[in-house]
């Protein structure tokens, strides 16, 4: 078996792995990446853009169930559950053939198989237990990603217990189910299923739901959410499941109280695991951390010419997070000037559930404790004219400012097309702007972004609608 040598090798092609050999290859490295499964990886295929196109799905049957209200009638209303899937997987399926043909143009050796490190720079590549190529790199990028997190005692067995994965490619869709887990994940597949008409419950650990998001907005979606009809369970706990025939009843802790569900399926959303195992660790000096991959600033790990980027890393757990470390990891290697180390609190977040959720920066709560003297503006999407035109009046802008230097420190948004608003804070963020630049900007009527603009203005004192 020939010994193939490049001057970078990523294993792992998903959201980090791929745009690592791309930006790679745009400053004259010779790349190669190593996938032993679907380019594009867990994002693409199996997470953020399937569960997109189904959650678009779920919001045309909801607004085809509001048609009246828009001046149409309609009858007879149903959906076909194959059909969503279908579209689904179709949609997957054309970005992954989208990555393959980047990583084609940008001369990028895709390589497949199952790559472990053997130590000094060497990349072993099997295939079905069968040997497929050495690879020698002076540079390794790891970019494993992750996987769902099981719960103790309740491995998902695709049947009556779901990973992501089980929940995006139901046979139909169930009559009831438990989501353990309210982040992003959890709540978009309640609100997927909700939508579609199921009983919808979901138990969370901590005392809120969705709970990294701003304290007033997570108060908003549980209201929401309970207007929808769906049953929310906080500082509870699924102690036990059984099964019996095609049903699951599940044991709730809430405050010392116990209470059983009965649901059809249910789904685990509660968090991930690195893909640390049999990559060839245990030859290298690199640090683990509760299956992570410990790195420092330029993603460097403890072994030298070894790195890692992504979900296998630390938090948050994002695509286009991991995507912005492979660049920032690769123009290090290169010696490109003017590289940043990545500061969290300017990646945004979105939670794609209805209604939707985003936010960027420091909670209000996680401002002040951090010693900041605040000045909170708030807008309502009931005043707001495009959002009243759109018949989706409810939500909020809220914006926190540092009020000695006028900094803006954190936005959060509920409502109608907030996960597109949301960048337009990040852009902000970025550019250090003040609440100076914000209140000056002119933004364009009708739109929803007007609400950005008022919030600023209202932590001044200066709203104009409301």
């Amino acid at each position: 078996m020939a010994e193939q040598s490049y001057d970078l090798v990523v294993l792992g092609a998903g959201p980090g792995g791929y745009v690592a050999a791309i930006r790679a290859a745009q400053l004259g490295l010779r790349a190669a990446v190593v996938e032993r499964e679907h380019l594009g990886g867990i994002c693409l295929n199996w997470g953020c853009i399937p569960t997109k196109a189904l959650l678009r799905s779920a919001e045309v049957f909801h607004l085809a169930e509001r048609a009246k209200e828009f001046g149409f009638e309609v009858s007879g209303l149903k959906f076909d559950a194959a059909q969503m899937v279908k579209r689904s997987r179709t949609v997957a399926k054309r970005l992954n053939s989208g990555v393959g043909h980047l990583l084609k143009k940008n001369k990028v050796d895709v390589i497949d198989g199952h790559g472990r490190l053997l130590g000094k720079g060497r990349l072993a590549v099997e295939k079905d237990g069968n040997p497929v190529a050495e690879l020698t790199a002076p540079h390794i990028i790891l970019a494993t990603g992750a996987r769902a997190r099981d719960l103790p005692d309740m491995p998902a067995d695709g049947k009556q217990i779901w990973t992501y994965k089980h929940a995006m490619v139901p046979d139909a869709i169930p009559g009831s189910l438990l989501v353990i887990g309210s982040g992003a994940i959890g709540i978009e597949f309640a609100s997927f299923y909700r939508t579609l008409g199921a009983e919808v419950t979901v138990v969370e650990m901590l005392d809120r739901i969705l709970p990294v998001e701003d304290e007033e907005i997570s108060a908003m979606a549980l209201k929401a959410f309970k207007k929808q009809g769906m049953s929310l369970h906080t500082g509870a706990q699924v102690k036990a499941v059984a099964r019996s025939g095609d049903k699951v009843t599940a044991s709730i802790d809430q405050a010392g109280k116990a209470h059983d569900v009965t649901v059809d399926k249910v789904i685990v959303a509660i968090g991930i695991v690195g893909n640390v195992e049999e990559i060839g660790l245990e030859a290298t000096k690199v640090k683990v951390d509760r299956s992570h991959v410990v790195v420092d600033q330029w993603l460097r790990t403890d072994e030298p010419g070894v790195y890692a980027i992504g979900d296998l890393v630390g938090p948050p757990w994002l695509a286009h997070k991991a995507s912005h470390e492979a660049v920032i990891c690769v123009e290090k290697i290169a010696g490109v000037d003017g590289v940043h180390p990545l500061d969290t609190s300017r990646i945004p977040g979105c939670t794609y559930c209805h209604p939707q959720v985003a936010s960027v920066g420091f909670t209000e709560a996680a401002a002040r404790a951090a010693g900041h003297d605040v000045k909170v503006g708030r807008f309502p999407f009931v005043g707001n004219g495009k959002a009243i035109a759109l018949g989706e009046t409810d939500g909020m802008v809220k914006t926190v400012f540092d009020a000695k230097t006028g900094e803006l420190l954190g936005a959060h948004m509920i409502g109608a097309e907030v996960t597109e608003l949301i960048q337009g804070y990040a852009v902000a963020k970025t550019l250090e702007t003040t609440e100076v630049e914000l209140m000056h900007t002119v933004f364009p009527h009708p739109t929803l972004s007007e609400m950005m603009h008022e919030s600023v203005l209202d932590a001044y004192g200066r709203a104009i609608h409301f």
